[in-house]
C-alpha cells in the first residue's frame, strides 16, 4: 500500500466499501425494507406538505439547539443539547426527504440542481416564507431557562404525535415515528429533569425557569389547531388531528411545572395556524441565514 495522504485514505484503505463509518454516514437505515410507495387514496400533496412541517420543525428546533454548543452552564450539557440536535436532526432527514419523494420541491430543486439531494434542497434552498415550521420553534432563543422549557414542550407534543404515527398507513412515516420515539422520550425526559432542578433550586433559577414558563406558553396555541392538510390526512389514517393530542400534552406538562413548583400560565386559546402556513417573524430568516449560507455560497459544492 501505498502513501496515504490523510488519515481518511487510510480507513477508506483498511475499511474498504464498509469506509463510510468513518464519516459518520454508514449506519443503519431505519428505513431499510420500508415500503416506500404512497399509502392508497392519500394526496401525495398532502402527504408531502404534512412531512414538511414535522420535518421543518424538527430542522428548526435541531439549530436552535446548537446555538447553545459552547454557551450551556455545564460540559455535560453541552454535549446533551448537541447529541438532542442530531437526534432533531436525523428526524428531519428522514421527513424532508419523504417530503422530496412526494413532488413538494418545485423551485427548491432548479436552485439547488438535481444532484443535491431531496432533504438538502428543502433545508437549504428555501426562504423563510417556505417553511412550515411552528411558531414555538421558530421564535428566538431566550435564556437557559427559556430553552429547556422550549424543549420539555416541543419534545412532549412530538413524543406524543410520534407514538400515535407508528400507526400511521404510510409506512415511511410509521418507521419514521418509531425510530424517533426513544429518542423523543429522552428529549423530553432531559428537559424535564432541568425545569425540576431549575424550578425547585434556588430562587434566581425558581425566577429564571419561570420566566421561561411564561414566555413558551403563548407559543403553544398553535400547536393544537389543525390545518385542513392535518385534517384530510388524520381522516385517511396517515396523520393525526393534533387537537387529539392536546389533552395529554397538557397533562404531562401540568405535571411537571407543578412538580417544578412553578405556576402552570394560563393556556391559550385556539389561534389559525401562522407558521404552517409560512407566517414567521423576521427571526427565522435570521437563523436560516446561518444554516443556509454556505449551501447557498458553494450550491452543490462537495468536500
Amino acid at each position: 500500500m501505498g502513501h496515504l495522504e490523510t488519515v481518511y485514505d487510510a480507513l477508506t484503505a483498511a475499511h474498504g466499501d464498509e469506509a463510510r463509518w468513518a464519516f459518520g454516514t454508514g449506519f443503519d437505515d431505519p428505513l431499510a425494507g420500508v415500503d416506500t410507495a404512497l399509502p392508497a387514496g392519500a394526496d401525495p400533496a398532502d402527504l408531502g406538505a404534512y412531512c414538511l412541517m414535522l420535518g421543518d420543525d424538527a430542522l428548526v428546533l435541531s439549530q436552535r439547539l446548537t446555538g447553545w454548543i459552547t454557551r450551556a452552564p455545564e460540559l455535560e450539557e453541552e454535549v446533551a443539547l448537541a447529541n438532542i440536535a442530531l437526534d432533531l436532526l436525523g428526524q428531519a432527514r428522514l421527513l424532508l426527504s419523504r417530503a422530496g419523494s412526494c413532488g413538494v420541491l418545485g423551485r427548491s430543486r432548479e436552485r439547488a440542481g438535481a444532484t443535491v439531494p431531496d432533504e438538502d434542497a428543502l433545508a437549504y434552498f428555501r426562504d423563510a416564507d417556505e417553511f412550515r415550521c411552528a411558531g414555538l420553534v421558530a421564535a428566538p432563543d431566550g435564556d437557559f431557562g427559556h430553552t429547556v422549557v422550549r424543549l420539555l414542550v416541543a419534545s412532549t407534543w412530538r413524543l406524543a404525535l410520534a407514538a400515535r404515527l407508528r400507526g400511521s398507513r404510510d409506512p415511511v412515516l410509521a418507521a419514521v415515528a418509531a425510530k424517533a420515539v426513544p429518542e423523543l422520550t429522552y428529549h423530553r425526559d432531559h428537559a424535564a429533569r432541568w425545569v425540576l432542578r431549575l424550578g425547585d433550586g434556588t430562587a434566581e433559577s425558581h425566577r429564571r425557569a419561570q420566566a421561561g414558563a411564561d414566555a413558551v406558553w403563548p407559543l403553544t396555541a398553535d400547536l393544537f389547531t389543525p390545518t385542513d392538510v392535518e385534517r384530510r390526512l388524520a381522516g385517511e389514517r396517515v396523520g393525526v388531528d393534533p387537537t387529539d393530542l392536546r389533552d395529554e400534552v397538557r397533562g404531562v406538562l401540568t405535571q411537571v411545572l407543578e412538580r417544578a413548583t412553578l405556576a402552570v400560565p394560563p393556556w391559550p386559546g385556539d389561534v389559525p395556524p401562522r407558521g404552517r402556513v409560512g407566517a414567521h417573524g423576521p427571526e427565522l430568516a435570521v437563523l436560516l441565514a446561518g444554516l443556509q449560507g454556505l449551501s447557498r455560497a458553494h450550491p452543490g459544492a462537495t468536500w
